[in-house]
């Protein structure tokens, strides 16, 4: 499928330019991309099974207006009013009959009479009364919005076309928020609270900044930041000095994005507000709930209808300040509560909208619209919820896996791995008749469970060694039971696997990414073929940002978990740890190869308490740092969605596909 995408992008200072080209990066890998960002630019509208309309209420996107009513297309509407873009595509270019006009069409002879009155100096734009969206609507095939609030406004404005609520993509990163601090002069135990985006009259600055005055006279030291373009009706230096809040409160200003970000990070707190709203969702917004900060927005608009687990929600009215200085003082005081919302927050925007989910959705609905499939629009995009796999009732525990293990060397594994492999068996999904199972780097230690307890019907191990071979493998359990199995050689970084496309149900990877040398993709883009169509791949793998890695790295060793070089004479049959991944890295790899991911958490290799990392996780605590996902293993089920996405991810190879 083609898709012209019509936005503009970057340096243009609009957040939608920002959303459009983080949009453009993954929605390429699933359709046919070109990317039209300005004025006169050269393209055939008629060459696209669909066009994709980035619109939203600003200067910025005055082209994208008025191709989308040349050529109708899909209409992403970012918010339910477009009045200062008609202003400035009528009055900013001299025109007030097209601008009465344009009222007249939208809302009738009242609206064109006030703009009369207007235009004589003698009352304001009605900017909140005026929506300005019927003409667009009227010319759009389909509209995408990111909240019931947009969609409402859109059926009341006349819109009778398909509408599709797809989630504002949220960015989940990584940012040197301790390096920010300091670049501030502050330490960790500071209270820092942010504002960020543009520094706009509605965006309720005043309310936050009386609310923080109060908090400073129970917490002399805390900060508070304001990093975004200043507007010109809200002079903040007149306002900071009237709070006597200038040696409390900084203005940055503009920022380029990364420092943007690293300033958010640095923050203990990131306030949102906004009153009045037309609808809009704010990008800084969700890029705060990825950076798993605790946030206080506006109860109004599409910001109601974020969970309320993951946000503190503020109530515009009398009782405004007086809500925004509580839950600022609970935030500040209690750090535990703090953190805790923040990580309900990066987890819900993972699961819910992360940039891959939102593509998908994306490329879901415009393949509906270019289709003219008349089914339920919504349902078209986000479409029935695949089912959980199934997993095992009881699943095996190592008394059973222990008693399929004879040799004495592989039974001290198997008791060192035990809580490692119980997990695995736990969350491989259930087999039935016909299904087929690969186990990768098979020693017949949980094999015999995948038929014997899990179901498949048929399993299969691979293993390194010369390619075109298979060896047939026998195990007695202490109970007598037998169990035999193949299993093929192959070299996983180099050799075509020796199996059909879509032959397999599940495959499992567990313990062999870190020993990869030279090429991981290859084997990832193995894995992806051999599986079929929503299939499962269950992967485990050390953490190289456990806490006891940390605490190696801080007392001067190695992080690895096994980083020595192996004796030559015992090579490869028990090769070393080439390359240990953190766990944002191997759902990045999953996802680069086609997969998404459905459970990724982390927990011991065996259940031993450790309290002697303790003391990492309170330093990771005291500096505002991540404390989840720092167990020893990663544990990760994904299912396949598609083809290999990047072939050779930049973050991972030299060189690489950005």
């Amino acid at each position: 499928m083609r898709v012209a995408m019509v936005s503009p992008l970057p340096p243009s200072k609009s957040g939608i330019a920002d959303y459009a080209a983080t949009l453009a990066d993954h929605l390429g890998r699933l359709v046919r991309l070109d990317l039209v960002s300005q004025a006169g630019e050269r393209w055939d509208p008629s060459s696209y099974d669909v066009i994709l309309y980035q619109i939203g209420n600003n200067p910025w996107h005055d082209f994208v207006y008025e191709l989308a009513l040349r050529y109708p297309g899909v209409v992403v509407l970012h918010e339910a009013n477009l009045h200062h873009l008609l202003a400035e595509l009528t009055i900013r270019r001299g025109d007030w009959d097209a601008y009465l006009g344009e009222l007249e069409y939208d809302a009738g002879p009242e609206a064109a009479a006030r703009g009369r009155l207007a235009r004589s100096g003698k009352v304001g734009l009605d900017y909140e009364g005026v929506p300005m969206l019927r003409r667009l609507l009227e010319r759009s095939r389909a509209l995408i919005v990111h909240s019931r609030y947009v969609a409402e406004q859109a059926r009341r404005a006349g819109f009778r076309g398909p509408i599709a609520r797809i989630p504002h993509g949220a960015w989940i990163v990584e940012a040197d928020g301790v390096g920010y601090r300091r670049r501030l002069g502050l330490d960790e135990t500071t209270p820092l609270v942010g504002i960020f985006g543009h520094l706009k009259p509605y965006k309720r600055i005043p309310e936050a900044l009386r609310a923080f005055r109060r908090l400073v006279r129970l917490a002399p030291r805390a900060r508070m930041m304001l990093a975004g373009e200043p507007h010109p009706d809200l002079p903040l230096a007149p306002l900071l000095r009237s709070l006597d809040l200038e040696a409390h409160a900084r203005v940055l200003g503009y920022l380029p994005l990364e420092d943007f970000t690293g300033y958010m990070a640095a923050c203990d707190v990131v306030v949102n507000l906004r009153y009045p709203t037309v609808g809009e969702t704010s990008g800084s917004l969700l890029r705060a709930l990825g950076l798993g900060k605790p946030v206080l927005v506006s109860d109004v608009g599409a910001f109601s209808e974020l969970p309320d687990e993951i946000c503190l929600k503020v109530e515009v009215g009398p009782a405004e300040e007086d809500l925004i200085f509580e839950f600022l003082n609970v935030l500040v005081a209690r750090p535990d509560l703090a953190r805790a919302l923040g990580e309900r927050a990066r987890a819900w925007v993972e699961k819910e909208c992360s940039w891959p989910v939102v593509a998908r959705q994306y490329a879901s609905f415009l393949r509906a619209v270019a289709e003219g499939r008349s089914s339920d629009w919504e349902a078209a995009v986000a479409g029935t919820p695949p089912p959980a796999p199934a997993v095992a009732v009881s699943p095996p525990k190592a008394d059973y896996i222990l008693s399929w293990v004879s040799d004495p060397e592989a039974r001290t594994y198997v008791e060192m791995h035990r809580t490692r492999l119980e997990v695995t068996l736990a969350i491989t999904p259930a087999g039935g008749p016909g299904d087929r199972v690969l186990e990768m780097g098979a020693y017949l230690q949980i094999t015999p469970a995948l038929k014997t307890r899990l179901g498949y019907e048929e399993v299969r191990g691979c293993y390194l060694g010369p390619a075109g071979r298979t060896e047939r493998r026998t195990v007695v359990s202490e109970q007598g039971e037998r169990f035999e199995c193949d299993v093929d050689l192959f070299d996983a970084e180099r050799d075509r696997f020796p199996y059909p496309d879509g032959y397999f149900a599940t495959v499992l990877c567990c313990e062999v990414l870190e020993h990869l040398a030279l090429d991981p993709m290859h084997m990832l883009a193995e894995v992806n073929r051999v599986l079929r169509e929503g299939g499962h791949l269950v992967l485990s793998t050390p953490n190289i940002v456990s806490l006891r890695a940390i605490s190696a790295v801080l007392q001067g060793y190695h992080p690895g978990l096994f980083s020595q070089y192996v004796r030559p004479e015992r090579a490869p049959s028990e090769p070393r740890h080439h390359r240990e991944y953190t766990p944002r890295e191997v759902q990045q790899l999953l996802e680069d190869a086609g997969f998404t991911v459905l459970h990724l958490k982390t927990g011991p290799y065996r259940e031993d308490a450790r309290s002697e990392y303790h003391w990492v996780r309170e330093l990771l605590e005291r500096h505002s740092l991540p404390t989840d996902l720092r167990d020893e293993a990663i544990h990760v089920v994904a299912r396949k969605t598609g083809p290999v996405r990047q072939r050779y991810p930049s973050w991972l190879y030299v060189g690489g596909e950005r």
